[in-house]
């Protein structure tokens, strides 16, 4: 099996890119809800963090217990 040709050319365009100007385009900054609106948070226990996370993050975000 092959790669697409396509796939190729584009793989190619990108390797001849600086590489800060890769690094650049390689990741993507996502808004989190709630994770992203405070600095930072601390929390007594593992057990606490987890009581947080199921409390105030949406799910998909996948901080929930796993079923």
């Amino acid at each position: 099996m092959s790669a697409d040709p396509s796939w190729i050319a584009e793989f190619q365009a990108a390797a001849r890119r600086p590489l800060r100007q890769r690094f650049r385009y390689a990741f993507i900054r996502t808004y989190r809800p709630v994770l992203d609106d405070a600095r930072f948070r601390s929390f007594e226990s593992m057990a606490a963090y987890r009581a947080w996370c199921e409390a105030n993050l949406p799910s998909w975000l996948g901080y929930g217990r796993q079923v």
